[in-house]
């Protein structure tokens, strides 16, 4: 029992702090109806914290499971008291000048005490207030103790001023309501289809900014301004003359070792390119394949559109092939074949670039394009590099074995 009840803890913490990040990421999205002056920090001061024209607002965010109701002695409600109250007896916070809103995915009961600190005509502090302090007077609890002393410690002013500055929004969105919001305003910047894929990459940034901020006590918080840059960014990479290249991808790499029993890899030993280079290709090979796997799965590629670059790449590979070929003539000795060969080579590392699209143009994409192709011996270098595959790939005899 004790095994699954960490996991499920486990697994609500996680839900909340991805719940933390998405809200966080939402509210400044939401922020951009008036300007871009504002920032946001998530677990700084507070869960989530919006400062826009010199006022703060801050936010303890509850995702708890469907059915729950935020009582008078739900520990939700007394965590989060604890929180400001601590913050305001330091003097970090000045409920006057800081909006203080509690949101829940809880269910708030009518004549609790997050009813009557709810925005609306019920909203009664004098009420909420009457109810928190029988509720302490009767609270047996030790879950509770520290938090109802933290309460305790601040004056019957600032207690109400703190009340009056705090907002309960119960029923609030869940996860999965918040990752729709976010969809309808990718949608909005970059159409349906690559609404996912925008999102999918501007949470992971975001999500990184946070991770950044919450490391480094002395990191800025995210502005508006960043923010709205990163979009402007992001857009342009999913506009029709271009696709995007990923920060992930650009970073992997691997090594010789681990695909020397590729095509690509035996072709370029064939013709004697050294080892650094060789280590560049299969880099190239693996981003570029990862690149064009991840665009195809998110449906960010035109039908065909694969197919129609590499038949491009491989004419302007056929043109040099053909002119290698002819320089050398029918009786070449191997030292000229390889010279020639490198040649070529060269070229496509160094001059020759087609891009998949107009503005997609990372290196990696045409390079790694053409070692995909020459490991499916579709492109070649050596003038005899069929040949030579087939001894090097096939065992002596694989021929007659496999037609018995």
């Amino acid at each position: 029992m004790s095994g699954s009840s960490s996991v499920f803890d486990a697994s609500a913490s996680a839900i909340g702090y991805l719940y933390q990040l998405r809200y966080a990421l939402l509210a400044g999205l939401n922020e951009f109806g008036t300007d871009a002056s504002w920032s946001v920090s998530v677990e700084v001061v507070d869960d989530v914290e919006i400062v826009a024209a010199g006022e703060s607002r801050r936010w303890q965010l509850k995702h708890r499971a469907s059915g729950t109701r935020m009582t008078d002695g739900t520990t939700d409600l007394w965590k989060t008291l604890r929180i400001w109250s601590e913050a305001v007896r330091e003097g970090s916070l000045d409920p006057t000048r800081t909006q203080l809103l509690l949101l829940t995915t809880s269910t708030v009961p009518a004549g609790s005490v997050a009813h009557f600190l709810q925005p609306g005509i019920d909203r009664d502090v004098d009420k909420a207030y009457e109810l928190l302090e029988a509720a302490a007077e009767k609270s047996t609890s030790d879950a509770k103790k520290k938090s109802i002393e933290a309460y305790r410690n601040l004056t019957k002013g600032q207690r109400l001023a703190m009340l009056a500055s705090i907002s309960v929004l119960g029923d609030g969105p869940t996860i999965e309501t918040v990752h729709k919001s976010l969809l309808k305003i990718c949608h909005l910047i970059v159409g349906r289809n690559a609404a996912e894929s925008l999102l999918n990459r501007l949470e992971g940034w975001f999500m990184q900014r946070c991770i950044e901020t919450m490391r480094v006590a002395t990191a800025s918080p995210i502005t508006g301004c960043e923010i709205d840059e990163k979009l402007s960014e992001l857009r342009e990479q999913f506009r029709s003359y271009n696709l995007p290249i990923d920060d992930d991808i650009v970073e992997m790499t691997a090594t010789r070792q681990e695909y020397s029993h590729r095509t690509f890899v035996q072709q370029l030993d064939m013709i004697e390119i050294g080892n650094h280079r060789i280590e560049i290709a299969v880099r190239d090979y693996l981003r570029a394949s990862t690149q064009r796997a991840r665009w195809s799965r998110e449906n960010l590629l035109l039908p065909g559109e694969i197919g129609a670059y590499e038949r491009r790449l491989r004419e302007e590979w056929e043109t040099h092939f053909a002119v290698m070929k002819d320089k050398l003539g029918a009786n070449a000795a191997e030292d000229a074949k390889v010279e020639l060969a490198k040649r070529i080579y060269e070229w496509v590392e160094t001059e020759f670039r087609r891009n998949i699209r107009p503005d997609c143009h990372d290196p990696f994409i045409c390079k790694g394009s053409f070692h995909i192709l020459a490991d499916g011996k579709r492109v070649g270098w050596h003038p005899d590099f069929e040949v030579r595959l087939l001894s090097i790939l096939e065992p002596v005899g694989g021929a007659v074995n496999g037609s018995l």
